[in-house]
């Protein structure tokens, strides 16, 4: 097998490194090979060094490429001189099922499969399964986005696994740590890809994670579905392949706010800063802030961006520079998890008993509530937060049903609009997985979504996808906070 992986790999990645190569024609031998592997493998340990040593294989074919030792003409030739090996006796009795699985498949052959394609399936697919994997904060000061997160996408994998799955196969939700810190996040990734063998990514959380584990999906051409960030580098124009996002962008959240406060507020742009994470969400917070002001006609260079380290509560610096700012500051938009963003509001509303604070949806509603809720009613009230999903207090069908089901799955659980957004996620890559059918794999999946038009999930807004379109909603919704820390609607225009 070892032997076998260091023959296949090298045209696998020849071929992927050719564009004009059609990638399910490459994607079907990796799944071959990949289900090859997982039988021929006596344990895990066994089938993690197989696969490493394909996936350097896979690697040195590409180089090959890149460096002109094989031209694309060669590397599309060996590609179908191994797919009619693959397709006759020569090749596939050497790379045929282990005695075992043999014996498991011929056990197998007398039940029914009404709807489910025999012959070898894509990585993390079975007759009887589709895993999923989350990379996500688990651990550490913003553990509570990764938590919802992972709640919203089971509570709507759950629902659908109760009604018989999609084509009989249930949905499994697999979950990596990476505390919110980039340098945890490959390895997150790793373990989701190759120990737990998962079909694609639904629901990571953060933009300075999503920064690494983009690129590694990418690599691999796994799907990239619904994460919890507004970033740009999620939004590629034309869009990649493999990422959809359901949420609006952090630029159209910020958009959002600024028109407001100037508009509906009567605030000067001048006496709007920022008050941003330092990294890459906080990069693409301001940049919003940024673009809105252009849009308006008003200098950007001017903006007062104040800042604190991620996985910290440290805003003294930021405090300081907002006390000696000309002319005074009035409102601040903020982009930052909760516990920054409460203290920073703590320890500045005594200071400036009128500012009005923003906060775009990634802080964490639910979470920045019950923070603010600690401190007193007059740091909860006025607080605003633009949202990417309807208000969890309405009465919405698809908000109703999300109640309901987190209800029964979960009891206990507080409805809270971060669940709420991996609910209605995982609920739009659903409707793309019973629209595919049930020969999935990677590549029908993505042509599928992209087809997708005016899916209406009762959201009051309706979704959808297409080839230069991989965002399904562009929907901003207003909320702020009253003395109770409940949060009622807002209308931002």
């Amino acid at each position: 097998m070892r032997d076998l992986a260091g023959r296949v790999g090298p045209v696998i990645g020849s071929a992927q490194a050719c564009r004009d190569i059609a990638r399910p024609r490459i994607q079907t031998i990796v799944d071959k090979f990949t289900l090859v592997i997982r039988e021929a493998s006596s344990n895990e340990a066994e089938r993690s060094d197989l696969t490493q040593t394909f996936d350097r294989s896979v690697a040195d074919g590409r180089a090959a490429v890149t460096s002109g030792r094989i031209d694309c003409i060669r590397a599309d030739r060996q590609l179908a001189d191994l797919e009619r090996s693959i397709a006759g006796p020569s090749l596939s009795s050497v790379i045929g099922p282990s005695p075992a699985a043999a014996a498991t498949a011929a056990n197998a052959a007398t039940a029914p499969t009404a709807n489910v394609p025999a012959g070898p399936l894509p990585r993390g697919i079975s007759e009887k399964e589709i895993r999923f994997g989350i990379a996500a904060p688990f651990s550490g000061s913003s553990r509570e986005l990764g938590r919802q997160m992972k709640l919203g996408i089971e509570t709507a994998f759950n629902r659908i696994n109760d009604a018989g799955g999609i084509d009989g196969r249930m949905l499994k939700l697999y979950a990596a740590d990476d505390g919110y810190e980039p340098s945890r996040t490959l390895d997150a990734m790793k373990q989701l890809y190759e120990k737990d063998q998962v079909f694609g990514i639904v629901g990571n959380v953060g933009t300075p994670t999503s920064a690494v584990a983009i690129p590694y999906a990418l690599e691999r051409r796994m799907l990239f579905f619904g994460a919890f960030t507004g970033a740009n580098i999620l939004r590629n124009d034309p869009p990649d392949r493999y990422v959809f996002n359901y949420r609006a962008s952090y630029a159209e959240e910020t958009d959002a706010v600024v028109r407001y406060l100037v508009k509906i507020r009567r605030l000067q742009p001048r006496q709007i800063a920022v008050f941003a994470q330092q990294d890459s969400y906080g990069d693409a917070g301001f940049a919003g802030v940024a673009k809105a002001f252009r849009s308006m006609g008003v200098n950007d260079g001017a903006i007062l961006r104040l800042g604190y380290a991620r996985n910290t509560v440290d805003v003294d610096d930021a405090i300081n520079q907002l006390k000696v700012a000309k002319p005074p500051i009035k409102a601040v938009v903020m982009v930052a998890t909760y516990r920054a963003a409460a203290r920073f509001i703590e320890k500045t509303r005594d200071l400036y008993p009128g500012m009005i604070y923003s906060n775009v949806s990634f802080v964490g509603s639910t979470a920045l509530a019950e923070e603010l809720k600690l401190l007193g009613p007059r740091y909860t009230n006025g607080v605003i937060v633009t949202q990417v999903v309807p208000a969890v207090s309405g009465y919405s069908s698809a908000v109703l049903e999300y109640k309901n089901a987190l209800a029964k799955y979960f009891p206990g659980e507080a409805p809270d609009y971060v669940s709420l957004e991996g609910y209605v996620a995982a609920n739009v890559l659903i409707q793309g997985i019973k629209r595919a059918g049930p020969q999935l794999d990677t590549e029908k999946l993505i042509d599928t979504l992209e087809t997708m038009r005016n899916l209406d999930l009762g959201l009051g807004t309706s979704l959808g996808f297409g080839r230069s379109e991989h965002q399904a909603s562009h929907k901003i919704w207003g909320t702020a906070l009253d003395e109770s820390g409940r949060y009622q609607a807002l209308d931002l225009e």
